[in-house]
């Protein structure tokens, strides 16, 4: 019997989202510190 290749795929998902997850915690963590304008100035530089 072979894996079902869905299974590769659900952890990989799984894993992308605890990592995004972590990485949003941090950066709103940081937010304050760093403060608002800057990531005002670059939304609308673009």
């Amino acid at each position: 019997m072979t894996k079902p290749s869905s299974y590769s795929t659900k952890t990989m998902v799984i894993c992308l989202i605890y990592s995004m997850s972590k990485w949003i915690s941090t950066y709103f963590e940081l937010l304050p510190s760093i403060g608002i304008s800057p990531i005002a100035a670059s939304l609308l530089e673009r």
